[in-house]
């Protein structure tokens, strides 16, 4: 069995039924409580909720400063190709878009990865397009040893890939892996994914199943926030992980929010999520899971991480690019998407230190534990 057996017998329309029917006295009671299930989550990122956002956010700050201290994780994504055979309706790598591809080779990562090292980042996060031919295995194989000395943690989020070969990408170096399954809602999934291998669902949907199995250190998670209805996407996910963590109880876990950015192809979200909304989810996550890592992209603005990141974020990338190739020379045409949060990474460091937090460059990874 795995999570795409449970997730069979969920039903969407109950469990949204279950957050619209929620009431005043159901947050208030998930407020109080001490430790809180998926019905408190559901209460909590319901409508009834928005009047309880300044209590919220005051319990998200106590519980973080209480599990995580003062430490917030500083992380920067390197984009290796945007080369993608697959057809999404919401990225700008879909393979649809006319957009200049691009492959960066040895020499070129290494260029990349010695400029982010002026930048003073050590946790790095391998981004690429979906390609099994000219970005699957093959090229992972070559390019972990080139980016492994420059990193003290290291990260992917590309196509998902077999258990046996997320174990050979860890006898290289990785530590951790982002896969977000997009929505759970099942129509809206096969509406956005028009080609490719990411119109398995099913394949998508265990790959957390097969990280875990792989013993990774960390798995990430989220829903991409704007395809379908974000309440019920994120009680979805609740229970993804409630599972996830029930079977594969060694690994950590964390959770991000990606909101859909403008990018080629000109796509727009049916599902806008406003600012507020964003502040209730992140609490509400924090209120569910205390030990959940939470991480915020440059996705957002730098008001709003500003403000947000006190309340439950672990973990930040600043002076990001979303092309290959973009930290030694930038070419606006080649990037996945348009960053928010433009500053540079520095600076992002010393808004999180006047905040009163520390800022963490190096993440240690689960074998410097175990020397």
């Amino acid at each position: 069995m795995s999570f795409y057996d449970i997730w069979q017998q969920l039903d969407w329309t109950g469990l949204q039924q279950a957050i619209t029917e929620s009431t005043p006295a159901d947050v208030e009671r998930a407020l109080h409580r001490g430790r809180r299930d998926l019905a408190d989550f559901a209460a909590l990122i319901s409508v009834a909720a928005e009047p309880f956002l300044p209590q919220m956010a005051a319990e998200a700050e106590r519980l973080t400063r209480q599990r995580f201290g003062q430490g917030v994780s500083m992380y920067l994504p390197l984009y290796l190709t945007n080369l993608c055979a697959n057809d999404c309706s919401y990225c700008g790598f879909s393979m649809s878009n006319k957009l200049k591809r691009k492959v960066l080779d040895e020499e070129e990562v290494r260029a990349e990865c010695a400029v982010i090292q002026q930048m003073g980042y050590q946790n790095l996060l391998l981004v690429t397009g979906e390609h099994e031919t000219k970005g699957g295995m093959d090229y992972f194989r070559r390019m972990l040893p080139v980016v492994k000395p420059y990193a003290s943690y290291l990260m992917m989020e590309v196509q998902p890939l077999a258990t046996e070969e997320y174990q050979e990408l860890i006898e290289l170096g990785l530590d951790a892996v982002m896969v977000y399954q997009e929505t759970y809602h099942q129509a809206t999934y096969a509406e956005h994914h028009l080609r490719g291998k990411k119109q398995d669902m099913r394949w998508r949907m265990e790959t957390p199943d097969r990280l875990g199995a792989a013993g990774i250190d960390k798995i990430g998670l989220g829903a991409l926030l704007g395809l379908a209805d974000w309440r019920t996407d994120s009680l979805m996910l609740a229970h993804h992980l409630e599972y996830l963590r029930r079977r594969y109880w060694t690994s950590r876990y964390s959770m991000s929010f990606p909101r859909l950015r403008p990018c080629t192809g000109g796509f727009n979200p049916g599902h806008p999520m406003s600012d507020r909304q964003l502040v209730q989810l992140i609490c509400a996550w924090r209120l569910l899971d205390p030990e959940l890592e939470l991480s915020l992209s440059t996705r957002e603005s730098a008001e709003f991480r500003d403000g947000v990141i006190p309340l439950g974020i672990t973990s930040v990338s600043a002076g990001s690019s979303t092309q290959p190739g973009g930290y030694v020379r930038p070419q606006q045409e080649l990037e996945q998407f348009a960053i928010h949060d433009e500053r540079p990474a520095q600076r992002v460091a010393r808004s999180i230190r006047d905040a009163g937090l520390e800022v963490i460059w190096r993440e240690a990874s689960a074998r410097d534990w175990s020397r």
